[in-house]
């Protein structure tokens, strides 16, 4: 199945019939019982931020696809340095067959497939984060299922606003509670609702976590926030996911890292037979192969 879209900027991109198929075809490759091939093919990776699983698993997922994986960080090519960002898009798209882009602001990762002449992945940008929410749904589906209950407790970060309309797609409950300066935009809950899901934001945890089978965080102070760590800190204070909260509930925990254990989470439930990350970790190979596959074809 080729998907409708040329580009993955966001996790509704894509269909829900889309995504079921996505995610049942990087099973499928995790398990090995489908073995498609992107001979010869390209992925420039465009770097504004710094990365360890966006860039590890893309790059050793295209080297398994039998393609060839090329980082491009700020100082490799003119990002940034006068040349608009524009023909940037114009030039790669002459050289490589897919750009992935991890960048800060959403808009760029819009211009970058506007001009370039292939398919753009959004690798993470300040708004959004769809292909981790890609890896969440596959562990999900294969560790709990997903007739499930997630409850989102922290910051209303790209992270989060991804997995909650990339949740409502594949039809799981979602539950959100965040402070109420550091909610998700409102326009988050207005496209989880076009999938039937109807989301009351909360500020208590406890409230949310109620029947809850998975409690998914992520860090509070993002990469680029750190002049507001001492104010995003204060106002975290009771979201921590950590033994108080988590008693009372077999809830699962999920984490999308890196996590600043002491702050969001706390170091003795990362270590915990509770959580989900290594196999969140481990699926954004398997998701993003998946999805290579589907906007590339199998060459």
């Amino acid at each position: 199945m080729a998907l409708e879209t040329d580009d993955f900027l966001d996790i509704d991109d894509v269909t829900p019939a889309e995504l079921d198929a996505l995610l049942s075809r990087a099973a499928a490759m995790k398990a090995g019982t489908d073995d498609p091939r992107l001979t010869d093919a390209t992925l420039g990776m465009i770097f504004e931020k710094p990365s360890t699983r966006t860039r590890v698993s893309f790059e050793t997922g295209m080297t398994r696809l039998g393609g060839h994986a090329m980082f491009l960080g700020p100082d490799d090519i003119q990002l940034g340095h006068g040349e608009p960002l524009r023909d940037t898009g114009r030039v790669l798209g002459r050289y490589v067959d897919v750009v992935m882009a991890r960048l800060f602001d959403h808009a760029d990762a819009e211009t970058l497939a506007e001009y370039a002449d292939c398919p753009v992945i959004n690798g993470l940008t300040d708004d959004a984060h769809p292909c981790q929410t890609l890896a969440d749904l596959l562990t999900i589906r294969e560790t709990v299922g997903e007739d499930a209950h997630v409850a989102w407790i922290g910051d209303g970060n790209n992270v989060g606003q991804s997995f909650v309309v990339g949740a409502a797609m594949a039809g799981i409950d979602v539950s959100v509670a965040t402070p109420a300066e550091y909610g998700m935009d409102p326009s988050v809950f207005e496209r989880a609702a076009a999938f039937g899901v109807e989301i009351e934001p909360t500020t208590d945890p406890e409230a949310a976590i109620e029947g809850a089978d998975i409690i998914y965080t992520d860090v509070w102070v993002s990469m680029g926030q750190e002049d507001q760590r001492a104010e995003k800190l204060s106002a975290f204070e009771g979201f921590q996911v950590n033994r108080e909260l988590l008693s009372g509930t077999d809830a699962k925990v999920m984490h999308c890292l890196p996590a600043h254990r002491g702050e969001e989470i706390t170091d003795d439930v990362m270590e915990s037979d509770r959580v989900l990350v290594w196999d969140q970790a481990e699926n954004r190979m398997h998701a993003q192969n998946a999805l290579l596959v589907e906007l590339l074809g199998d060459t």
